[in-house]
């Protein structure tokens, strides 16, 4: 099998060497071999376990919702949100046991010239995407395309980190699950924000010190996470954008989907990005950065598409998602246990940790798949628990922090745990909000917003 290697971001292309990997050696569930160099330590480490799919979806019911669960009720709840524009406008999806239980829209698109929010109206998915990098990852390596221990420098010779021990160790699964080895979090994003080119900023990782060698620690990425785009490409011949509607959103029915700032300005209907000023909300442009890193933030989706997404993220569309692939990256590989720091997160969940584009929560003592995103102008939030075969979708047009409650507010109904007040308190986003790069010290910030952010700066989409 031939396998063309280049370095792709946007309009650039490099095309290197060619690669043969024989077809009989790609396995889905490959397991990394133990590496050693001088001064450097590589354990095994295995990208994913082997294991069958949840019992849920092999015949058996799922449990029940809890008794009450109401989704008239949270229904009202969003809406309310949008009153007197707490936020602009907000989407929210719950779909379980492979049925749509709610797709809808509220609120208004843009403050300037108001449209209803509708079902297919288009958000900003931000770090959202991630989870769609890991599938479409996933359906490649189902196909023998590449193996989850693929070394990505196989598929990007160009590419360094600043040890050449690791550089040649780099596999796929590590770029996935944010074990790159570096020391900073979202390294170079401010560069990204400074509106330097993906090109650029990847170039600049041969610089970035290390901390560990890669698969052995977790610090969350989004230009090295970026790096799977390329992989797609020399993988498939096709680039990125391409394979995501080919072999995800249109296979899945994702009619709205697209990726990139000019998939969100041709949709039919999108909602504008709003940040607070002292007068209210003021709608602005969206900030073409971090749609120079597709798979860590460039899709952009609409309500119905989520329920689309979350339908086959539940096991109910195994033509396009088969369960063996969603067992793979549903499996927690590293504990990220940052991730309950605040909010409903330290009251709810007992440990965290990340796979293949998703986090894996232990959220009072259930399993519960989650991410959340943020850019400029726009928030979103997705979980899965598997217990119940339920999925949640929240997203928004703003930069509030209100909307995050609602989404254990859905998921404590969902389960029967006692009552607890969620909406209208501070909550964040977690370090899928908004980071960015110290390269000297911990990642700093914003204590009133949870991030970074301003009219003027551009949010990093984590």
């Amino acid at each position: 099998m031939t396998k063309k290697r280049g370095y792709r971001s946007g309009w650039w292309i490099r095309t290197g060497s060619v690669a043969v990997l024989s077809a009989t050696v790609l396995s889905f569930t490959a397991q990394t071999p133990a590496l050693e160099a001088p001064g450097t330590s590589f354990h095994p480490v295995s990208p994913t376990q082997p294991m069958p799919y949840r019992t849920t979806f092999h015949g058996s019911d799922p449990l029940p919702l809890a008794q009450g669960f109401d989704i008239a009720a949270l229904e009202s709840m969003a809406e309310q949100l949008t009153y007197g524009q707490r936020v602009p406008g907000l989407a929210m999806v719950v779909v379980q046991n492979g049925r749509v239980l709610s797709a809808r829209g509220y609120g208004i698109t843009d403050v300037n010239m108001p449209q209803p929010v509708d079902a297919h109206t288009v958000f900003r998915l931000a770090s959202l995407s991630k989870a769609f990098a890991g599938t479409l990852t996933g359906v490649l390596i189902n196909d023998g395309n590449l193996r989850w221990d693929s070394k990505v420098v196989d598929y990007v010779p160009s590419f360094n980190l600043s040890d050449p021990v690791a550089t040649r160790h780099l596999t796929v699964a590590d770029l996935l699950s944010h074990r790159v080895g570096l020391r900073s979090y979202n390294a170079y994003d401010r560069d990204i924000e400074a509106n330097a080119s993906y090109v650029d900023a990847t170039q600049k990782l041969a610089s970035a010190p290390l901390r560990c060698s890669p698969g052995e620690c977790y610090a969350y990425q989004n230009v090295a996470f970026s790096l799977i785009g390329d992989v797609i490409f020399a993988a498939s011949g096709k680039f990125y954008e391409q394979e995501m509607q080919r072999r995800i959103f249109k296979p899945l029915g994702m009619n709205d989907a697209s990726l990139g700032l000019s998939g969100i300005e041709s949709s039919i209907a999108w909602a504008r990005p709003h940040v607070r000023t002292r007068d209210g909300w003021v709608s602005v442009a969206p900030k073409p950065t971090y749609y120079r890193l597709p798979p860590a933030a460039g899709v952009n989706a609409s309500a119905s598409d989520m329920a689309q997404w979350l339908l086959a993220q539940t096991g109910h569309r195994p033509d396009v998602l088969p369960a063996p692939l969603l067992a793979t990256l549903h499996a927690p590989i590293i504990a990220t246990p940052g991730e309950m720091r605040s909010g409903w997160r330290r009251e709810r969940i007992g440990s965290a940790s990340y796979a293949l584009g998703w986090r894996v929560f232990d959220y009072a003592g259930r399993q519960l798949l989650f991410h959340a995103g943020a850019v400029q102008g726009y928030r979103g939030m997705v979980a899965l628990l598997p217990e119940r075969d339920l999925g949640v979708a929240i997203l928004w047009n703003s930069e509030s922090n209100v909307p995050t409650g609602l989404l254990p507010t859905v998921i404590d109904r969902a389960l029967g745990l006692p009552p607890q007040r969620w909406l209208d308190v501070d909550t964040t986003l977690g370090s899928d909000s908004i980071f960015v790069e110290n390269s000297n010290s911990a990642p700093a910030i914003d204590q009133n917003t949870g991030g970074a952010s301003s009219v003027n700066a551009t949010a990093s989409p984590r």
